[in-house]
């Protein structure tokens, strides 16, 4: 619907505060943030959660992974200039500097007491295999053969800040961590491909800098279906057939991480998390 602006509506936003509420989402790298929190939400539907709980954790996921997305185009802006990244609001000067800091900041304190109050067990999770790991990555681990370490810790904690809220007050199965960090350590392997120049060329050289394209595909089409399959085994029973067929639907999406280009890889590799994410609740 379009706007209209008229003396009736003093009070109504203008093009210029969209643009600005766009440019703080996209400095928050909103679409991942928004992927990883519908994945805590689903979690929490399977671990059956009180609605408040459920809410409360995933907020708490939500505000820490928007804080992790404008530290990140914080302390990347220089580079970001440096290699004409047009679609980086604090690289083009679309975002002040300071208003990115701000939000980063209320977000955080929003993290800290979301997390509180989910528990003291979950606070400590997020803080330090989530959230936390989030921000060791921006702070300098990107840039080291390590860069898959702060993935696999987030990616694997999430199921645990679920259970962790729980009324049992428990760690996840192991298994369930273990689907989680290949999934983590696989997006970030393919995520990395589109910027591997622009990287080197600001001196980020983290894995799959190392590693090259070719063996950053083949490494990431090996993990993303041995983590489907674990969330296959893993529960106790016997797999029902439409589970196979999903893992069937994995090894297709699998082979475009390894023959796309651009960001399909990481499209399919979202497309591999979302199956994974079914079958984990379907698994509840």
């Amino acid at each position: 619907m379009p706007l209209m602006v008229t003396r009736a509506l003093p009070d109504r936003p203008g093009p210029s505060a969209r643009s600005a509420r766009s440019a703080l989402l996209a400095a928050a790298h909103g679409g991942p943030a928004l992927a990883v929190t519908a994945v805590t939400g689903l979690l929490a539907v399977r671990g059956g959660l009180r609605p408040l709980d459920a809410v409360v954790v995933t907020a708490a996921v939500f505000t820490g992974q928007l804080t992790i997305g404008w530290g990140n185009d914080l302390l990347d802006r220089g580079r970001d200039r440096a290699v004409g990244r047009l679609d980086k609001p604090l690289a083009v000067g679309s975002l002040p500097s300071g208003r990115a800091a701000r939000a980063l900041a209320a977000a955080a304190a929003a993290c800290l007491v979301l997390s509180a109050l989910a528990g003291w067990r979950t606070a400590l999770v997020n803080a330090t295999l989530a959230t936390g790991a989030g921000h060791a990555y921006n702070l300098g681990l990107k840039a080291t053969a390590w860069s898959w370490a702060p993935y696999a810790c987030a990616f694997g904690a999430l199921p645990s800040l679920v259970t962790l809220t729980g009324p049992e007050r428990c760690w996840a199965p192991l298994w369930t961590a273990g689907a989680g960090a290949l999934l983590g350590v696989g997006a970030h392997l393919l995520n990395a491909l589109p910027d591997l120049a622009d990287d080197e060329r600001t001196g980020v050289r983290g894995l799959p800098h190392r590693l090259g394209e070719r063996r950053s595909r083949v490494l990431a089409a090996v993990l993303l279906p041995a983590a489907s399959l674990l969330t296959v085994l893993g529960p106790a029973g016997r797999p029902p057939a439409w589970a196979w067929a999903v893992l069937a639907l994995v090894v297709v999406l699998a082979v475009l991480t390894l023959v796309a280009r651009g960001r399909t890889p990481f499209r399919a590799a979202t497309a591999i998390a979302l199956a994974d994410v079914a079958l984990l609740v379907a698994a509840g």
